[in-house]
């Protein structure tokens, strides 16, 4: 049985626990300088990115360290992304940048959100065995994240480059492997008469936080229209700067593409009917809940992506969309199976212990189907490697 919420913030340790106090205080003040409701996207920036106290810029724990598939999940930690859970992650991905750099002669690849920095090692080092001495650029906007990539990533040297601004132009490989579900937010709720609203965060009697639906703006109203029906006591979310980032994209990705991995759906599954109470959801201690609006700057907030808006800011900006399918499908297309294939099977302990956790990335109940794979680019052809078979862009 799994421990409830109230259970898991009393395990808080009390430095987390005064951190997250700061973080209210902050979010409080904010609330009072909006008029006493804050637009739930910028509580969520806040409450992840607030230097020195959000959950992505503070100091604490966010990431399993390489973690076998027996092992237990570290204390203080709240995820493990694919990177971590096995090299054959980096070493199948690497090999649909490959083809991707080869095809435009470039050396070139940027990460966003670089997380522990598994992903980019093990990329560097697949790439290199593939005959390309890839340069390595991170945007990476926690610090305490960045020094931790730095740390993991010194053998490779000054091959490896952290930037702290979008590039004015970039020609090469772009990866972001569960950037978006972490981008805020604004969350919206139909309410009987067929209204939209537009939640806000405010404060109730005893000083706690609450939700506040307000009339939505005639832009945001415009935009929900355009996606779904009125649907009475519906709620979900829409990801604004997540469209503007990949609208933007177009400005500075000169040639090239860009690999966009995470969980999520195309837009008639997104708004489904039986969804109807959104895809917000929170990460405490290993623990998934629905709940933002407690322990600020302790627990992940993210939302599933809609990879039909996706692939129309893309579209928007200039981009083709090269490939979309699952991730299982993905990695089956990219050589996954292929590079199993080379396990030394002779020790059945050992080898059940790399298998454990490829049958994760794969296996539709985990992360193969929840977890998708968009690519657009610029200047490149298809069919991609890892699009072969499965391609599900007449889907979005």
């Amino acid at each position: 049985m799994h421990p409830s919420l109230d259970t898991l913030i009393q395990r808080l340790d009390p430095v987390t626990l005064a951190v997250s106090q700061q973080l209210r205080e902050r979010l409080a003040a904010a609330i009072g300088q909006a008029g006493g409701a804050l637009p739930f996207d910028a509580w969520m920036e806040t409450a992840l990115y607030e230097p020195g106290l959000g959950y992505y810029s503070g100091a604490q724990v966010k990431l399993a360290a390489d973690p076998d598939a027996s092992a237990a999940p570290q204390p203080g930690s709240d995820f493990i992304t694919a990177p971590e859970l096995t090299p054959a992650f980096a070493a199948t991905l690497a090999r649909q940048m490959a083809e991707v750099l080869v095809q435009i002669d470039s050396l070139n690849v940027l990460e966003f959100g670089a997380g522990s920095g598994a992903l980019a090692e093990g990329l560097l080092d697949s790439l290199d065995a593939l005959g390309l001495p890839i340069r390595y650029e991170i945007l990476e906007l926690s610090a305490d994240l960045r020094a931790r990539q730095q740390q993991r990533l010194a053998r490779f040297g000054d091959r490896v480059q952290w930037r702290d601004t979008l590039p004015a132009g970039w020609q090469g490989c772009v990866v972001a492997n569960e950037v978006l579900d972490a981008m805020p937010v604004k969350l919206f709720r139909w309410d009987d008469s067929g209204q939209l609203l537009e939640r806000h965060v405010g404060l109730g009697d005893q000083g706690e936080f609450v939700w506040l639906d307000q009339p939505a703006s005639a832009d945001l109203s415009d935009t929900v229209a355009s996606r779904m029906p009125p649907l009475p006591g519906y709620v979900s979310e829409v990801n604004l700067r997540a469209e503007a980032w990949i609208r933007d994209m177009g400005r500075w990705l000169l040639r090239g593409a860009a690999l966009l991995i995470d969980y999520g759906f195309p837009r008639h599954e997104y708004y489904h009917p039986q969804r109807a109470d959104g895809t917000l959801m929170c990460h405490l201690r290993h623990h998934a809940h629905s709940d933002p609006l407690v322990v600020p700057g302790a627990q992940d907030i993210t939302a599933h992506v809609d990879f039909t808006a996706m692939a129309d800011a893309a579209l928007a900006g200039g981009l083709e969309v090269l490939g979309y399918t699952s991730q299982a499908r993905f990695l089956a297309n990219a050589g996954l199976l292929e590079w199993l294939s080379t396990l030394d099977s002779s020790d059945s302990l050992a080898y059940a212990r790399q298998v454990a956790p490829i049958q994760k990335l794969l296996s539709e109940a985990e992360m193969g189907e929840l977890f998708k794979v968009l690519v657009i680019g610029r200047d490149i052809e298809a069919p991609l490697l890892g699009f072969l078979r499965g391609d599900r862009r007449d889907m979005l």
